[in-house]
């Protein structure tokens, strides 16, 4: 596995040391052993379960959303979202492709806003 200084592991890592957590204390608050977690960080496993991500964004106080993408995964939460409506969402993600974040944050208060009205 890699050994980038921004991989999944070695931000973990950065994550827990930060605030000088040691690894058995942070494997316990975020329900690992200390030995995966320790793998983990090394980059020797590969990122554990959307569950344990959470919990370790949860522990940290980081958007879990980050952390999954880092990982490499998807929200189970999202996955429905896109199974439901699979063709329309493959077809906004793919135009917004590209966007910028201020140009993505205009498009979440946008459908945020057609939400509120749907709703009264």
């Amino acid at each position: 596995m890699s050994n980038d200084d921004s991989s999944f592991g070695a931000t973990v890592r950065r994550l827990r040391n930060e605030k000088d957590i040691g690894l058995r204390k942070f494997a316990q608050m975020v329900g690992m052993s200390p030995t995966y977690l320790s793998k983990v960080e090394r980059d020797e496993f590969a990122p554990p379960a959307e569950d344990k991500v959470r919990a370790i964004a949860d522990a940290r106080g980081q958007d879990a959303d980050e952390l999954l993408a880092l990982a490499g995964r998807v929200s189970a939460e999202l996955a429905d979202i896109i199974k439901r409506h699979p063709r329309e969402m493959a077809t906004f993600l793919r135009a917004a492709n590209g966007l910028s974040a201020e140009e993505m944050q205009r498009l979440v208060e946008e459908a945020r806003r057609l939400k509120k009205e749907e709703g009264t």
